[in-house]
């Protein structure tokens, strides 16, 4: 199989592309804009393996895509190039519009055109993989049962519609142009290499510089947590068992308030790090409550059960178990951290 990962050099486009590599003799074409999260120090460990290609293209860019199709010739394309901090898409909405809704929109014709051009029996080995968010379900009281792949979409943020929409366009053109699709919804996913404006790394890295780690109103809102290694198992999973046409959620069996993730956070940091602040007996003492977010998601659940029975995938990491795991990371990677809050990585020539 040959396989185009588009925003490959993001922190799930990167796990997927190293898990690829590494449990299957899959040939990868990485292409990625390389905006601020996008980073290749992510992927070092792999960039010299003859099955691994980069090239820096923007999604937007159809004629310059147009051309990776007709060179590499993939037998499916993973599309994980998405803008994706709510925050930022609250702050600066067009960037998430352009990307996720018009990015998605020129993919698809760059699929679609291929697709045409393939005879039968490339037909019916090609795939469209769309990687999406539970977001798009909107969010869920405490009473509510998790989200299914039935469940209406109700986004609240300019984010999550955008990625929303993504997804309908995912549809429309399977729909109308016959192009073979497969899109999954994953809940909020953590681990090495994620780019340090998410709440674990931003927890973990406030932390240590002794700064106040910032959490939303009162710390309540729910997320349900998956390792990213987990997640790329299933995509994985998903690429090469997937039913055609299917929608799979994806989640970490983890529903934790933030709170209980930050706290816990402190609690390994005080294990692992004690002392390692004068001021402080324990990093817990850098919680800081801030005014909420506009229109912020209360709970995210996801129902996993399709995926279990259909493909036989589970998460094989518990929360304790991957936060340990990532914790751990972050303090053995200084360096590449360094590089990321300097933006040094973005400083050196990158070829095509």
């Amino acid at each position: 199989m040959r396989v185009l990962v588009t925003g490959g050099a993001g922190f799930i486009g990167s796990a997927v592309i190293r898990k690829i590599l590494k449990d299957t003799s899959f040939n990868v074409l990485n292409i990625d804009k390389l905006t601020y999260a996008g980073n290749l120090d992510s992927l070092k460990d792999i960039s010299s393996n003859p099955r691994y290609s980069f090239l820096q293209i923007d999604i937007c860019d159809q004629e310059r895509v147009a051309e990776a199709f007709q060179n590499f010739k993939p037998t499916a394309v993973m599309n994980l190039a998405a803008e994706s901090h709510v925050d930022r898409s609250i702050n600066s909405p067009q960037e998430f519009l352009q990307t996720n809704i018009f990015g998605t929109f020129k993919l698809l014709e760059n699929a679609r055109q291929y697709y045409k051009s393939l005879d039968i029996s490339g037909k019916e080995k090609f795939l469209f993989h769309h990687i999406s968010t539970d977001e798009v379900y909107g969010d869920l009281s405490s009473q509510d049962s998790p989200f299914t792949e039935t469940n209406p979409y109700s986004p609240s943020s300019p984010y999550s519609a955008s990625k929303a929409a993504s997804d309908h366009l995912v549809r429309a053109w399977g729909r109308t142009y016959n192009l073979p699709f497969i899109i999954t919804n994953c809940s909020n996913n953590y681990g090495p290499f994620q780019f340090p404006e998410k709440l674990i790394p931003l927890t973990i890295l406030n932390a240590l510089h002794g700064k106040q780690i910032p959490i939303y109103g009162d710390g309540m809102q729910i997320r349900d947590w998956l390792f990213v290694s987990d997640h790329a198992d299933a995509l994985i999973k998903v690429l090469t068992e997937g039913l055609i046409g299917a929608t799979y959620n994806i989640g970490g069996h983890n529903e934790i308030p933030n709170i209980k993730v930050v706290e816990s956070i402190c609690d390994l940091l005080d294990e692992l790090v004690p002392n390692s602040l004068s001021n402080i007996l324990s990093y817990r003492e850098l919680i800081s409550f801030v005014s909420d977010r506009p229109g912020h998601d209360k709970r995210y659940a996801i129902d996993a059960s399709k995926i279990k029975a259909d493909l036989d995938w589970v998460p094989s990491e518990t929360f304790e178990s991957g936060l340990r795991k990532t914790v751990k990371w972050y303090l053995n990677n200084q360096e590449w951290l360094e590089r990321v809050l300097s933006g040094e990585y973005k400083l050196e020539k990158v070829g095509d």
